[in-house]
């Protein structure tokens, strides 16, 4: 699964920054909860087969099912059954005898059904159980979590047609344990199955769910019956079932399908947004040396989702944020979409081939996922877009220092759901990184080879992980396993030198200054002088550690972690000339980012950051080029004497459209009419992000021209393009725009309604129909109230007080009575 936190989609909000550390609070020390032993469930009986006949009641949400399934004790004799169960009607149980159903007894409490069965079963005897139930998901009382936000299993979407553009649709969700609100099971991730689903639906409809479709039937009443094979064993939360008006588009790879389903609206760009996937999946099956498993792979594209994506076997269902046109995918490169995808696609190996065997092993399953992330865009994009995303993943861990008492395998947490977070994800991704460098890639590729092959259509854990890359590699890995899978935290590591000029001696010191145990610390340490570079290698094995050595001459550059694998929070000493050199001569994207962010605190003083910063302006990488971009202080004279013509170069000519934009944005700030032609041009651009930039750079100049110019683009703006639309009216636009920004700000992703706040606010502040005030003061309310458990309640509280004084001033108390209502929730703690 992909999480896509409403938190980390949201920037800031003035001074506040709302970024993942809000995503997951620090567990409370005295919660029960967290002195459970969370075991791995214990298997008394073994799914073997799961046979499913359903349809569905659009008015009432339900979904009437019939169920055999097949089952035999794990070891032990056992004349009894239990099966997850969640707020299901059960009619009818029985065990299947000849072909005959012969009741059993049971007794139900809602949650888990136990069943007696007709005699004792030995575990060389398999049972069909036949269950006759009606699933009722939006009557149960389930509690979503921050990774995945609803736990109903089964979801209902517009089944009345009521809501103007939205699709009728059904489809389900199972993990962690949502599988088992449609239909009866053992819901737990160390169980595997086959399976057979048959769906009768309205005819005009397309159906998705695991496996092959092995045949489809026409009834009489307007419905069709498609049944839907799985014939490999996969774990129950991973079952899935997707009904709704999608247009399919075919590819293949070595002859299986591979299929796309997407609303009819954004059919024609299927292969713009999918077509890649062949191409990923040969990779993955090359590199991890055991071709894709499974009959077939479909993607489908649903609306409301309530996580990010989810790799159900052979069926991937994502969130409609990754449908997108032509022209939106123009800005796209490596974005969330693109990397969802490989996500969910490198699951169909680990995770669903090789399924987690609990949830306190998620790592096996996430981290992989995750780290999959790096290894396509290395491989795509280049190793520096591969280094930017890894880093991306240790920032964003780095940045939530709550989460370094969470080991990566743990057996204690409040809620199953508390395991999907960035110790799993970004820091288990990061780890794996880490663990690829150490091996080399060859040995580290034939370990997962290795674990694949051994545990195939079975579970894993990290034990058997580490057995499998010491079996390739030959070294032991216990103590690597044990800091960084059985323990928790990371190193904060402070690095200083000293050059002593009479023994032509360098002293490398590192200090471990983290709570805790000691990291053992591989270390790569590249020397820098004269005009020559050698590596050394060097193991930090103690809190304070030191290296010394002789050089002729005193070194230029020192490069601890010259492979720049490390995860740690680090402090390096090095002065401003070292980060100057360190730029021009290090290879890594990593080398020349710190040297960037280090130059940026002192480019007002110093000439060489002035020169890292104006040479990172055309540096071959694309993020770093708008990192120094957006680091340019342009109020310096020598900064912007040498950084403008770049700027109006790269904002005409630079081949990738973010940068062009934030080139545009950077010029534009300076509010020089001279650049308006500049900026007329760009918006004729094909990318939003271009067009969006110079909309907003030409409304610093223009406003007049800008509200004109965005009045055309009411009807054709998406992205950046429409934000520029909004932010332009919600500066300098009256009640004639509203209705237009008002729909947008409430039909938005979290983070443009959190980008356009402030200006919106502002805009609700000065419209002079007390009406349209209420209506913006309502959906900011129901912003603050929906994203208050990020903790951004007191900061929408205070805007809501800033709307309250400018509307009293303009004589309208009409929202006062709401925003003290609204201003007292979000000011209260939250649940």
């Amino acid at each position: 699964m992909k999480i896509i936190y409403a938190a980390a989609l949201i920037g800031s909000l003035g001074a506040f920054a709302l970024n993942a550390s809000a995503q997951q609070a620090a567990p409370k020390q005295d919660d029960p909860a967290l002195k459970i032993y969370r075991e791995t469930p214990t298997k008394y009986s073994d799914l073997v087969h799961t046979k499913l006949d359903v349809r569905f009641d659009y008015k009432k949400r339900y979904m009437y099912g019939k169920e055999w399934v097949t089952l035999k004790p794990h070891f032990y004799p056992t004349d009894s059954l239990s099966l997850d169960a969640k707020g299901m009607d059960l009619k009818t149980i029985a065990i299947v005898k000849n072909g005959k159903n012969v009741p059993l007894k049971f007794t139900y409490d809602s949650m888990v059904v136990k069943i007696k069965l007709d005699r004792t079963y030995r575990n060389n005897e398999s049972y069909t159980v036949y269950i006759d139930y009606t699933a009722k998901p939006n009557e149960l009382k389930v509690q979503g979590s921050a990774a995945i936000t609803d736990a109903k299993g089964l979801y209902f979407i517009n089944p009345d047609g009521t809501e103007k553009d939205k699709p009728t649709q059904i489809w389900t969700q199972g993990e962690t344990e949502g599988s088992s609100v449609w239909f009866p099971t053992i819901d737990k991730p160390n169980q595997k199955t086959t399976d057979e689903i048959s769906m009768t639906v309205p005819a005009k409809y397309v159906t998705l769910s695991n496996g092959r479709l092995a045949s489809q039937k026409v009834n009489g009443d307007g419905t069709r019956t498609d049944t839907w094979k799985m014939e490999l064993p996969h774990s129950p939360y991973l079952f899935m079932m997707a009904v709704g008006d999608f247009k399919i588009t075919k590819d293949t790879w070595k002859g299986k399908e591979v299929s796309y389903y997407l609303e009819p609206k954004y059919a024609p760009y299927a292969r713009d947004i999918f077509g890649f996937t062949p191409e990923v999946i040969d990779f993955y099956s090359k590199t991890l040396g055991v071709d894709y498993p499974w009959n077939k792979y479909s993607q489908i594209v649903v609306r409301d989702y309530v996580s990010g994506a989810m790799e159900n076997t052979s069926a991937t269902l994502h969130g409609d944020y990754v449908q997108a046109t032509k022209r939106e995918l123009l800005d796209d490169y490596y974005g969330q979409g693109r990397s969802t995808i490989v996500h969910e696609l490198f699951h169909q190996w680990f995770g669903d081939y090789v399924t987690a065997e609990s949830w306190s092993n998620l790592t096996v399953n996430e981290s992989f996922a995750d780290f999959s992330e790096t290894l396509w865009a290395e491989h795509k994009y280049g190793k520096d877009a591969g280094d930017a995303h890894i880093q991306d993943d240790r920032e964003n861990y780095l940045s939530q220092p709550n989460l370094r008492s969470k080991d990566l395998v743990r057996f204690h947490y409040h809620d199953k759901e508390d395991m999907f977070d960035a110790v799993t994800y970004q820091k288990g991704g990061s780890i794996l990184y880490m663990l690829r460098n150490y091996l080399g890639n060859d040995a580290f590729y034939k370990g997962l080879n290795i674990y694949l092959k051994t545990n195939a259509f079975k579970n894993g854990e990290a034990h058997q992980l580490r057995l499998a890359l010491e079996e390739a590699s030959g070294r032991d890995l216990t103590w690597f396993f044990n800091q960084w899978y059985f323990g928790a935290g990371n190193p904060i590591l402070g690095i200083t030198y000293k050059w002593d000029d009479a023994s032509k001696t360098e002293t490398v010191v590192l200090n471990q200054s983290q709570d805790g145990n000691v990291f053992i610390l591989p270390l790569a340490i590249d020397v820098y002088a004269g005009g020559k570079k050698e590596r050394k290698t060097f193991w930090m094995r103690n809190k304070v550690d030191s290296l010394v050595f002789k050089s002729a001459v005193k070194p230029s550059l020192v490069n601890v972690d010259a492979d720049k694998m490390l995860l740690a929070k680090k402090t390096d000493n090095k002065t401003l000339d070292e980060f100057a050199f360190q730029y021009f001569n290090a290879p890594l994207y990593l080398d020349r980012y710190e040297a960037i962010k280090a130059a940026a605190k002192s480019q007002n003083s110093n000439a060489a950051a002035r020169k890292v910063i104006i040479a990172a302006l055309n540096d071959k990488y694309w993020e770093l080029q708008i990192d120094a971009i957006k680091a340019a202080d342009m109020n310096n004279d020598d900064v912007r004497n040498a950084a403008q013509p770049i700027l109006v170069k790269l904002a005409q000519t630079d081949p990738n459209n973010l940068v062009k934009a934030a080139a545009i944005t950077a010029l534009g700030k300076l509010k020089a009419s001279g650049n308006s032609n500049l900026l007329k041009q760009a918006l004729n651009s094909q990318s939003y992000a271009v067009e969006g930039a110079a909309l907003n750079a030409l409304a610093l100049i223009n406003p007049a021209e800008a509200m004109t110019l965005a009045k055309t683009y009411e009807k054709d703006s998406n992205g950046a393009l429409k934000q520029s639309v909004l932010n332009t009216y919600a500066i300098s636009g009256s009640d004639e725009q509203w209705p237009f920004v008002y729909e947008s700000f409430k039909n938005g992703q979290p983070q443009s309604q959190f980008n356009i706040m402030r200006n919106y606010a502002d805009m609700i502040g000065r419209l002079k129909n007390p009406a349209n005030a209420q209506q913006g003061v309502n959906s900011i309310i129901e912003f603050g109230n929906k994203y208050k458990k990020y903790g951004v309640g007191p900061q929408i509280a205070t805007i809501l007080t800033n709307i309250k004084e400018a509307r009293t001033k303009a004589g309208d108390t009409s929202s006062n009575a709401a925003i003290d209502k609204g201003v007292a929730e979000l000011n209260a703690p939250a649940n």
